[in-house]
């Protein structure tokens, strides 16, 4: 087979090559006159620009690539606490598909209150058997008993003889994670790195390779963290782990082997391909600045916590196939995919097949595996896996210029608060964008389905756990939040549900205004966001009548709904010509009355006939949600009784 160039495709000349003038102009004539900057430049959470268009990048890009190219190791967790249950669910895993097991021992931030119950062991061969060790890869959720976990699992390995050597494992403990998410550290930094040199001499001794530390980033994530605040976490703790190993003598070499990564896949393709290339040159910027040759890390990627909904969960199965779609071209060595229920309780058989089929569709349908590094090349990838380069070393390096009572890098950043101020203005900024619905969530905030399908799962979510005694422990800091952007929504609707129960659901009448063309716009706008919080939202089929709108059609509707709160929705021109003469015929009725859209120089009429709120695009949904709900279940109760 030959290749072809332009010079075999003469008929090519007669097409002429467009420039970024010619693009400018024809876009220029589309947007008649609007912002450019506004309408089609982004930005991402750091500020970054997301341009609409980029040029090709230039071909002497760093190239981030893998250890060894080829499929990435699907990985499934094996979480649930009672021994037979856990070991049935993962050999299930390995017969459909799976080839790494991710290890949730009790206590771990992934296993979200659940997970292995294994405190010897035969506990943990119950939960393992037949799980032939040699022919899997094993990792270990990084935990707060991260040492006595890996050593549980060495146990095993050797009870079953087996060699260190004839198995992949990564150890996963991550002392820094583990004190992020829980609250405390036992143990001073110079006690924690003899322990830990201790413990990865002893399992090195006993042929065990590691990788044996974890730089976790999903606690930074699930408290907020935009992605080079993830990045620059993830880098600060390898450093330290890097640091803490070298006082005790090891060798910056095998320090840095003893080393992998756990970055989040999130929803947004772009810049999770590019957070996942970018950490790949930062870590081998920090090598390079040790004095060492780099090496790739072992990177792992778990689809978002904090993009999971508990309302429509369906959805989850489209936000997991971008993410680990985006994981897979970023460069992930082995990826977890959260089953679509998670966030509804302890995932079953059937939500950890589709988890998993996600990934064999992408590797064996889609083959995304076959090209490495399939984003070099492309501008836009390109300049957003720089930009982050250089986000993230500027977050690196403000977390290593941290101190605090002797301690120093983000071990510090936690002590003296720096880590969770900065997460805590993220996470505000983040929820206003989802407030505002600037970020939707489909299903959640946006299109919501009040008639759902219920799912299965094994067990409810448990209540939170109460935050361990702290009287003994070395480090004691403001432990980060575990959060997901539609909890807000959730509380709202969990609020709805309970007053439907009770008898009645809170509900709203849509009063529309003149025609079916002029009013279905902002019908449908009101309809679904008051949906969003659970109250249903009734109408007609409109009140037309020779051109207006028949008031008393509308009045007789709004009483045989039986609701109290009604918004007006029409267009511009029936809220000029009717909405002041039906909001007061309304009024009469007994209505409590908003009105969807902004009342502009109507404002002071619209009230003045008992308009008491108005919702428009760009308000803060959750804030008019909590109104609505305090006015509809109020008035549900005194019909009721």
């Amino acid at each position: 087979m030959t290749s072809t160039s332009l010079a075999d495709l003469p008929f090519m000349e007669a097409f002429a090559t467009p420039g970024g003038e010619q693009w400018r102009l024809a876009v220029d004539k589309v947007l008649k006159g609007a912002d450019f900057e506004k309408k089609l430049v982004g930005r991402s959470a750091d500020g970054i620009r997301i341009e609409p268009l980029y040029p090709a990048a230039a071909g002497n890009a760093a190239r981030p690539l893998r250890a060894r190219a080829g499929r990435w190791r699907v990985a499934a967790r094996v979480d649930h606490p009672e021994a037979a249950e856990a070991n049935r669910l993962a050999l299930a895993e390995l017969e459909g598909g799976a080839d790494c097991l991710s290890l949730a021992f009790a206590g771990a931030a992934a296993a979200r209150g659940f997970g292995l119950a294994a405190k010897s062991v035969e506990d943990l061969d119950a939960a393992l058997s037949g799980v032939m060790f040699d022919l899997v890869r094993l990792r270990v959720d990084p935990a707060p008993r991260g040492r006595r976990n890996a050593l549980l699992l060495a146990d095993l390995v050797e009870s079953r003889g087996l060699s260190g050597d004839a198995v992949d494992i990564d150890f996963g403990m991550d002392p820094v994670g583990a004190l992020a998410s829980s609250g405390t550290l036992s143990v001073s930094p110079p006690e924690l790195g003899q322990r830990l040199a201790e413990t990865i001499a002893a399992l090195k001794a006993r042929g065990f390779r590691g990788p044996f530390l974890a730089a976790d980033g999903r606690p930074w994530h699930e408290a907020g963290a935009s992605e080079a605040q993830e990045l620059g976490a993830v880098l600060a703790t390898a450093v330290t782990h890097l640091r803490l190993l070298e006082a005790q003598g090891l060798p910056l070499a095998e320090a840095r082997d003893a080393i992998s990564f756990t970055l989040v896949a999130d929803t947004d393709e772009f810049l999770t391909v590019a957070k996942l290339r970018a950490a790949r040159l930062l870590w081998d910027r920090v090598q390079r600045a040790c004095g060492l040759e780099a090496k790739p890390v072992f990177i792992h990627a778990e689809t978002a916590w904090r993009s999971l909904t508990r309302r429509d969960p369906w959805v989850n199965l489209l936000r997991g196939t971008i993410a680990t779609f985006s994981a897979g071209v970023g460069g992930a060595d082995s990826v977890s995919v959260q089953p679509f229920t998670a966030a509804l309780g302890l995932p079953d058989g059937f939500a950890r097949r589709v988890a998993r089929n996600t990934q064999l569709v992408l590797l064996e349908e889609a083959n995304l595996w076959r090209v490495a590094d399939p984003a070099a090349g492309a501008g836009g990838f390109e300049a957003l896996t720089q930009a982050l380069c250089e986000q993230g070393w500027q977050k690196f390096q403000d977390l290593e210029a941290e101190s605090a009572d002797g301690l120093s890098g983000i071990i510090a950043a936690l002590a003296n608060g720096h880590v969770q101020l900065g997460l805590a203005r993220e996470r505000a900024s983040r929820a206003k964008a989802a407030a505002t619905r600037r970020e939707p969530i489909t299903g959640t905030s946006e299109f919501p389905n009040l008639a759902e399908a219920t799912v299965s799962v094994l067990a409810p979510p448990p209540a939170r756990a109460a935050r361990p005694d702290t009287t003994d422990a070395a480090i004691r800091i403001e432990a980060l939040p575990s959060i997901r952007l539609a909890e807000p929504y959730e509380a709202l609707r969990a609020q709805a549900d309970v007053a439907a129960a009770a008898g009645v659901r809170p509900a709203v009448f849509l009063a529309t205004l003149g025609s079916i063309a002029g009013f279905t716009a902002r019908a449908g706008f009101a309809r679904n966001l008051f949906e969003a919080g659970g109250i249903a939202a009734t109408s007609g089929n409109g009140f037309a009548e020779d051109g207006a709108t028949d008031l008393e059609a509308l009045v007789a509707a709004f009483r045989t709904a039986g609701a109290q709160l009604a918004c007006l929705c029409g267009s511009d021109e029936s809220y000029a010509a009717e909405a002041a003469a039906a909001a007061a015929a309304l009024k009469r009725a007994g209505a409590t009355l908003w009105l969807a859209g902004r009342p502009g120089e109507l404002e002071a009429a619209l009230r003045e006939a008992g308009v008491e709120n108005f919702v428009f695009a760009g308000a803060d949904v959750v804030a008019i949600l909590q109104d609505a709900l305090a006015i509809t279940i109020s008035a549900g109760k005194a019909t009721k009784g």
